[in-house]
């Protein structure tokens, strides 16, 4: 009897124990991630700067924990801007996309801290900001699904290959 009361004691706490882990972690919206720093690109978007939420933004990506590694303001041609989005190239709003990126200046960051990837993917939100989460950055700065405020790498890879299209002296080869 002992046995089966110790037994049933362990796999309760086994249990609740990965249930709170697990809750925890879907109801705060968090991913499961790795204890790693991480380096990603970050994109603050024509209609945010041209709505002159820049520095919001910039103050809000600081408040988070991330550390500013490099940053400048730059008007895309087409051809990187393409290279950029090259993963949507088959998407019928490519063109658009395309001609939205380039009609005025963006803001590009690297930005650094633990699990940078995947937080940086929390904090801007989902891509339509109306569907986004209130605490999001698009959320609070985007009007549409197109003018949606920032961008941000989708993945360790992605983040090598945009962060080289703005500052290929910051990636050893």
């Amino acid at each position: 009897m002992k046995r089966f009361n110790v037994f049933a004691i362990v796999i309760f706490i086994a249990v609740l124990g990965a249930t709170l882990f697990f809750g925890y972690r879907f109801l705060t919206h968090k991913k499961l991630r790795s204890n790693t720093i991480e380096r990603t690109l970050a994109m603050i978007k024509p209609d945010a700067v041209r709505a002159k939420n820049t520095g919001k933004i910039i103050d809000r990506i600081e408040q988070e924990g991330y550390t500013i590694i490099d940053m400048k303001k730059v008007t895309l041609d087409r051809e990187p801007a393409e290279r950029l989005y090259q993963h949507l190239k088959k998407e019928s709003y490519f063109a658009g996309l395309i001609d939205f990126i380039t009609s005025g200046p963006v803001v590009v960051l690297i930005l650094e801290k633990m699990n940078a990837i995947a937080d940086w993917r929390d904090l801007i939100g989902e891509g339509n900001p109306k569907k986004a989460r209130q605490d999001t950055l698009r959320h609070q700065f985007g009007t549409d699904i197109r003018h949606n405020a920032v961008h941000g790498s989708s993945s360790p890879e992605e983040a090598v290959r945009e962060i080289k299209l703005f500052f290929a002296d910051r990636i050893k080869a």
